[in-house]
């Protein structure tokens, strides 16, 4: 049923409340997991930027590694990708390109009102995807 499973990971604690239920899933269908980082671009004119948005490739790198080597321990083989842009619109199009049966993703709580559901991360993958968006509450 699901094939491949695409799972985006930042350094929230909402991707890493996540991971279960991707190994459960990964694990009950079989399911290829692809594990995806994307390199946001700070703001500059953001007065305090977002400590959980990726700045450099080597934090990318040291989050998808150490991801991957979560799912060893469960016997699960991830791959990994490292992308930059706007999230919700790599997240859509790297699910296109590899032909992701599901994406899996943490939701932060942004949606307690119309404003932050409009903004956040999720809401946009959930409006933009190609395939089933499983949001992890």
């Amino acid at each position: 049923m699901f094939k491949t499973v695409l799972f985006p990971v930042d350094q929230s604690r909402e991707a890493r409340e996540a991971v279960e239920v991707v190994s459960h899933v990964v694990q009950k269908y079989a399911s290829r997991l692809i594990l995806l980082s994307v390199l946001e671009e700070s703001n500059p004119e953001e007065a305090s930027p977002n400590p959980e948005v990726m700045m450099s490739p080597e934090a990318i790198a040291e989050l998808l590694k150490s991801a991957q080597a979560l799912f060893a321990q469960q016997g699960i083989t991830a791959d990994t990708m490292s992308r930059s842009g706007m999230p919700a619109f790599t997240i859509c199009d790297v699910a296109d390109e590899i032909g992701a049966d599901l994406i899996v993703m943490g939701c932060r709580g942004l949606g307690l009102t119309d404003e932050g559901a409009a903004e956040s991360v999720t809401n946009r993958v959930i409006n933009l995807s190609p395939c089933p968006v499983l949001v992890v509450p």
